[in-house]
């Protein structure tokens, strides 16, 4: 299996229009983030979790010709606003399956109503979807099965999603010990560290590494990052040896 880092940023990105703040003025390419979501390869399938409003551009710096299909972790803005540019794709595969929670599924249809209308009534040109609800236990994608991880984004329930030894989880900052077994015995582990300072509503730097500590991956790669964590190389030397700050574009291979 392999995973592309599409997006590690947060909701405005890095840099923040507008900012001053050295981050976000940072000449690195590893400061510079597109809002999260990642591309998961296997046996010749592809699936993207989240397609937020970089969507166009992480499709194309990935040089993705082929979806088989998106899992979306919540409704937020920076999680789905790309889901019209699904268009190609969908010019060239018909119908996109798509995967999430009812309420989610719920937000989609009222955001981009359009998507969602009876054929006979549908604008030429829109693209079209199978939305497919998920619950909060296994399900498969092609035959692979995929365990969801239920979490608390403040007071929004949002899924995170186990891919065999893979697990990744974003905009998350409580999880219950229930939910937190389900993922004994993964080698590697994506996880949000949104800042140094505490958050309302996710991780930040200290409660990430805790997680990590408990959960004890191989490997941990942190995404969902603001530029209030410091810059890329700066952090990542005060990171334990086994955890890495994630950056787009970067693939790791399970």
């Amino acid at each position: 299996m392999r995973v592309t880092f599409l997006g590690t940023g947060t909701s405005q990105g890095i840099p923040v229009i507008g900012s001053n703040h050295p981050v976000c003025l940072s000449e690195n390419s590893k400061d510079k983030r597109l809002r999260v979501s990642i591309l998961i390869e296997w046996d010749g399938i592809t699936y993207v979790v989240d397609c937020g409003p970089d969507f166009r551009q992480q499709m194309l710096s990935a040089e993705c010709s082929h979806i088989d299909g998106i899992l979306f972790t919540h409704e937020h803005s920076d999680h789905v606003a790309g889901l019209d540019d699904i268009r190609p794709f969908f010019f060239r595969q018909g119908d996109i399956p798509i995967y999430a929670h009812k309420r989610v599924l719920k937000a989609l249809k009222k955001r981009f109503d359009y998507i969602f209308v009876d054929e006979a009534n549908k604008y030429p040109g829109v693209p079209s979807v199978q939305a497919i609800e998920i619950k909060n236990k296994p399900f498969k994608i092609k035959e692979f099965e995929v365990i969801p991880i239920n979490a608390e984004h403040n007071r929004l329930q949002v899924f995170g999603f186990r891919f065999n030894e893979f697990a990744y989880l974003t905009d998350v900052k409580t999880i219950e010990k229930k939910e937190r077994k389900k993922l004994d015995g993964v080698k590697v582990l994506v996880v949000n560290a949104l800042q140094q300072n505490p958050h309302h509503s996710h991780f930040n730097l200290k409660e990430a590494l805790e997680f990590i500590q408990e959960i004890q991956p191989k490997r941990a790669y942190l995404t969902h990052i603001s530029h209030h964590l410091g810059f890329h190389d700066d952090t990542q030397q005060r990171l334990p040896k086994n955890v890495y700050l994630a950056y787009d574009n970067l693939q790791i291979t399970i």
